[in-house]
């Protein structure tokens, strides 16, 4: 029970690692490359065609449609994109909230059992207890494994479009929006990005705190590495992408 136990938060802590905080390494990698060429329709590749070259054409006609205001169109497009993608998040949230449910009408049959074999140290009785608690796992329908992690990875390719869409929408630069310069790096924004991935953080480790409880650890450092990477990679971007990622992070909150 405690080796699958402990598989269980280290893949956990190791997903949100690599959903929260990799992706923003990439990005950041890439946008020295030739990401940052302007996108057109003669832009080569499927994904640059498929995924890119179309959020670069919303982006400007909802930007025409705001009187040529690129920062509303952002923030338009964001709202628009994570309420397409809602339902994957709620059916992740969903299987969360189920796995805490079944995992609480489990547990006293696993402490039980646990108390069983507490003084039986031998090698047979070990192998009894992980096929007993196998058989509670059966009979519960419970899958310690099973994070719903599948959604989260098929909002990638958009998230990854929609970003390179305003990086590489050459119009986005030449436009202001509130009191910063899309096209300029701001030095409020990337802390008001910072503390946004952080409040999103704290509300997201609320809806499953039973298994916070055995993370503390891992969990608090990825919850201050993720907003500091934010931050620090942020400073150093236009600020059309830490306002996406700031609106973002407010339509998760909420």
């Amino acid at each position: 029970m405690k080796k699958i136990m402990l598989l269980q938060k280290w893949a956990k802590s190791i997903l949100v690692m690599l959903i929260g905080v990799i992706p923003i390494i990439v990005l950041s990698g890439c946008s020295t490359t030739s990401q940052s060429n302007s996108i057109d329709a003669d832009s080569s590749g499927i994904f640059n065609h498929f995924f890119i070259y179309p959020f670069s054409i919303l982006i400007k006609f909802f930007a025409n449609a705001f009187h040529g205001n690129y920062g509303l169109s952002i923030v338009l497009m964001t709202f628009i994109i994570r309420l397409a993608i809602m339902p994957l998040m709620m059916n992740q949230t969903k299987k969360q909230m189920d796995m805490k449910e079944k995992m609480a009408v489990l547990q006293p049959e696993l402490t039980a059992l646990k108390e069983k074999y507490k003084n039986d140290v031998s090698a047979d009785a070990k192998k009894q207890q992980q096929a007993e608690m196998v058989q509670l796992y059966q009979k519960h329908q419970f899958n310690p494994l099973n994070m719903g992690c599948l959604p989260m990875l098929l909002q990638w390719p958009i998230t990854l479009a929609f970003y390179y869409a305003i990086r590489r929408t050459s119009e986005i630069a030449a436009h202001d929006f509130l009191w910063f310069s899309l096209g300029k790096s701001d030095m409020i924004l990337p802390f008001i990005a910072a503390a946004v991935y952080y409040v999103q953080f704290r509300v997201s480790q609320s809806v499953s705190a039973q298994y916070q409880q055995n993370q503390n650890n891992q969990m608090a450092f990825i919850g201050l590495l993720s907003p500091i990477m934010m931050g620090v990679f942020s400073s150093g971007m236009p600020a059309a992408l830490p306002l996406y990622w700031a609106v973002g992070g407010i339509f998760i909150i909420v």
